[in-house]
C-alpha cells in the first residue's frame, strides 16, 4: 500500500529530514509519486531528455536504481533498500536546489537508444538528428550508407558514435575545439567499443581536418543567439557556454561551416546542420540558398540539409 506523508498537499516536503522520508516512503511507486510531486512544486524546467515532472521523476528513480526504461511494472511495488531510498532523496534534493540537469546528476544520457557518459564538460545529448541516425540517413544514402562521416562540434560524441553503431561499415571522425569535450567523447568511444572505426580530433571547425573529405558531415554546433542565451532557464546555465552561444544571431560557427564544408565533402556528399531557433536567422541571412528543412516525428526543428552540389552552386553566398 502506498504511504503518504502527513503534510499539506501544496507544500514541499524536501525540508523534512532524510530519516523522516525514508521511514515513510518504501516502494518504487512511493518514490515516483513523491519525486514527481516535488518536481511539480519546484517548477523545474525540462529540456534535457524529459518534458514533464512525471517523466523526470521516472528517469531519476530508474537511473538511481540502475533499472532500464522497459522494466516490468511489477517492480513498482518492490520495497527499496534504505541506501537506495537515500540516493533517490539526495538526487531529488540536488535537482531542485541546484537546477543541475538530471543527466549530469546521473552521469549518463540516452541518445538514439544508447547510453552516453556526460558531465558539465559537454552538452547533454538531445538533438532530433537521432531520428536520422536511427534511419541510417537513408533519405540521402538510399542504396548504400556513407563510408565516411564527420561529426563536427561533437561534444560527447553522441552523434558520431551512434552513427557508427547504426552503420557498422562507416568510419567516423569526431571533431571539437574543446579538449575537455574530446576527453568525454573518448570515454564514450571506449564505452561503446568503436575505437577501430571512430577517432576524436581536436579541430577549430575544419582547421584540424585539412585534406580530409567525407560522404556526410553532421553538425550540432553552437547556435544560440545572444537574446536566447540571456533568457535561458537556470538548467541550461550548467552546460558549457562554449557549446551554446554563437554571437548576436547565433550563426558565427554556422557561417564558418557553410563557407568551408564543400572543401571537406565528396562529390556526392551531404551536409546536415542543426541550428534550432536560429533557423530564422539562417533564412534571413541566406535568402537565396535552398535549404532543405527537415521534419521529425518526435519533435524538433531547425535542421537543414545541403548537398555538395548546392554548396558549390551557392558558394558566393557564403563568402
Amino acid at each position: 500500500m502506498t504511504t503518504h506523508l502527513n503534510v499539506e498537499h501544496s507544500h514541499s516536503t524536501l525540508s523534512l529530514s532524510e530519516s523522516s522520508l525514508v521511514s515513510q516512503l518504501f516502494t518504487l511507486r512511493d518514490y515516483l509519486r513523491w519525486v514527481s510531486s516535488e518536481f511539480y512544486l519546484a517548477g523545474l524546467h525540462y529540456g534535457h531528455g524529459t518534458d514533464s515532472a512525471w517523466d523526470e521523476a521516472v528517469a531519476l528513480c530508474l537511473g538511481a536504481l540502475h533499472l532500464p526504461w522497459n522494466i516490468d511494472p511489477g517492480v513498482l511495488e518492490a520495497r527499496l533498500l534504505p541506501v537506495e531510498r537515500q540516493r533517490i532523496i539526495a538526487l531529488a534534493r540536488e535537482r531542485v536546489t541546484t537546477r543541475r540537469p538530471l543527466p549530469y546528476l546521473l552521469g549518463e544520457s540516452f541518445f538514439a537508444g544508447h547510453p552516453f557518459s556526460v558531465d558539465e564538460r559537454v552538452l547533454i545529448p538531445r538533438s532530433p538528428i537521432a531520428e536520422l541516425i536511427e534511419d541510417g540517413f537513408a533519405a540521402w544514402f538510399p542504396e548504400e550508407p556513407p563510408a565516411s562521416v564527420l561529426d563536427l562540434c561533437t561534444g560527447s560524441g553522441c552523434i558520431g558514435i551512434a552513427t557508427a553503431l547504426y552503420l557498422p561499415t562507416c568510419e567516423v571522425a569526431l571533431a571539437d575545439i574543446s579538449q575537455d569535450a574530446l576527453a568525454v567523447a573518448r570515454q564514450n568511444i571506449t564505452r561503446h567499443d568503436v575505437g577501430d572505426r571512430v577517432r576524436a580530433v581536436e579541430s577549430d571547425v575544419f582547421s584540424g581536418l585539412e585534406g580530409r573529405r567525407f560522404d556526410l558531415i553532421v553538425s550540432n554546433p553552437p547556435y544560440v543567439d545572444a537574446r536566447d542565451l540571456a533568457t535561458m532557464p537556470a538548467e541550461f546555465r550548467h552546460e558549457p557556454s562554449l557549446a551554446l552561444g554563437a554571437g548576436n544571431d547565433g550563426l558565427d560557427i554556422v557561417r564558418h561551416i557553410l563557407r568551408e564544408a564543400r572543401d571537406h565533402l565528396t562529390e556526392e556528399g551531404w551536409l546536415i546542420v542543426e541550428v534550432g531557433n536560429s533557423d530564422r536567422h539562417v533564412e534571413a541571412t541566406f535568402p537565396d540558398v535552398p535549404f532543405l528543412w527537415l521534419e521529425f516525428e518526435r519533435g524538433g526543428q531547425g535542421v537543414f540539409a545541403l548537398s555538395a552540389a548546392e554548396l558549390d552552386a551557392h558558394a558566393a553566398s557564403f563568402v
